[in-house]
């Protein structure tokens, strides 16, 4: 679908130097890079995770219902295409460090003081502003970790770079479990200010991207006509993300609500599985990551969302704990399966001229599309229950993705710059 707008908009660099592989420069670079894409997203991921464990205690405080706290996961979700934008045209146009380091201390910020927020109101700016670094991180992070990594590594190490994500909820789950029966909600977020740390290793560590240095653009006009060249590109992007995110947020964002209206899980019972899940996740995607430098993104990514439709019976109505446990571990290890490939997917896809920009703001306007999932869900759940909410969510979303995969172009393997 991108190979003409790509081949179109490449057409616009100034000057491609031709004579020097495109691979990083050496294996220390190329590791200092995917750690910074990979804590860049752990802590992005165990910020936005601790609304999702302290949803009803922050509900009980600001004395709103799940269904108006579950608007806050929404409103984080929506603004997330707005970071993409605002990070990726820096990142295409001044490279990929510096907006990094921006967009780590700018998300920061924004945590710590979303735990000192008076009201639901300054709560829901401070978490849309949240959902402006979070939506910064993914597409600057990934684009820089592929652009270095080994090609014949790029599948397994895309599966790494994304399991971030699943490694934060884990994290959130962890702190959740030992400091929130302590001191409350409010003293989690001040632990979102780690990120601003991170800042200062890329700052002194990770190198800028070969590959942008090669094909950077001299002007923003340059750059928008390149942008502009990759529409079609750019809309199936939108489409397959929104599938991805309602499949991965449809699953996981109301889940610990799940285990405390459905199942009567205190907070050791939701952190404790929640957790477990995210080892299935870890694990998943790191697994599919690796197969699908053998098999091809599009079958891996497809093989794990049908899977995931035959996890949903023990996943949702599992008739003892037993079997819940073994469903959360199952599920998760499917669908952070399919999201695994999702880094290296995308960065092959997308020009050299707008990596930066093209998967991280396709990413986030495919989360923008799927940001009321969870609303949706809780509603829903009034009418009939938790678990049949969830249930036929999943079902639905899970096929939509693996059917927008199946249709969709790849590139694997391609050679950068």
């Amino acid at each position: 679908m991108g190979g003409g707008a790509g081949a179109a908009a490449e057409g616009e660099h100034v000057t491609i130097a031709r004579s020097a592989p495109a691979e990083a420069p050496g294996a220390s670079d190329h590791r200092a890079a995917l750690f910074a894409g990979y804590l860049g997203w752990t802590l992005d991921a165990f910020d936005f995770f601790l609304v999702v464990f302290c949803l009803t205690a922050i509900g009980r405080e600001f004395h709103k219902s799940d269904a108006a706290m579950a608007l806050a996961i929404t409103v984080t979700l929506a603004f997330r295409p707005v970071g993409a934008f605002l990070f990726g045209l820096m990142a295409d146009r001044y490279g990929r460090r510096l907006p990094l380091m921006l967009d780590l201390i700018f998300y920061s910020v924004i945590e710590v003081l979303s735990g000192l927020a008076p009201s639901y109101t300054v709560f829901m700016v401070l978490r849309a502003l949240f959902g402006i670094g979070m939506g910064g991180e993914w597409g600057v992070g990934a684009s820089l970790a592929m652009e270095k990594v080994p090609t014949r590594l790029r599948g397994l190490l895309s599966g790494f770079l994304q399991q971030g994500y699943a490694m934060g909820y884990l994290l959130a789950a962890v702190c959740f479990f030992f400091v929130f029966p302590r001191v409350g909600w409010r003293p989690l977020f001040f632990l979102g200010g780690l990120p601003a740390l991170l800042a200062v290793f890329v700052r002194m560590r990770v190198k800028e991207s070969e590959v942008w240095k090669k094909t950077r653009h001299e002007s923003w006009g340059q750059l928008a006509r390149a942008i502009l060249g990759n529409w079609k590109l750019f809309l199936y992007m939108a489409v397959l993300m929104a599938a991805m995110n309602l499949a991965s947020h449809g699953t996981q964002d109301m889940y610990p609500t799940f285990l405390e209206r459905q199942w009567g899980f205190h907070v050791a019972g939701r952190a404790g599985l929640t957790a477990f899940s995210m080892v299935g996740a870890i694990a998943g995607g790191t697994l599919f990551g690796f197969l699908s430098d053998r098999i091809g993104r599009r079958r891996s990514m497809v093989i794990a969302l049908l899977a995931a439709v035959l996890a949903i019976p023990i996943w949702a109505f599992s008739p003892s704990v037993t079997l819940l446990v073994a469903g959360a571990f199952v599920m998760q290890f499917m669908v952070q399966g399919a999201w695994g490939v999702v880094p290296a997917h995308l960065s092959e896809l997308s020009p050299d001229s707008v990596r930066g920009f093209l998967p991280g703001f396709g990413y986030q306007c495919g989360v923008l599309l799927a940001s009321s999932v969870g609303y949706i869900e809780a509603v829903f759940a009034r009418r009939t229950s938790y678990a049949v909410a969830m249930a036929v969510t999943a079902a639905t979303v899970f096929l939509m993705a693996a059917i927008a995969t199946a249709l969709g172009p790849e590139r694997r393997a391609a050679k950068f710059g």
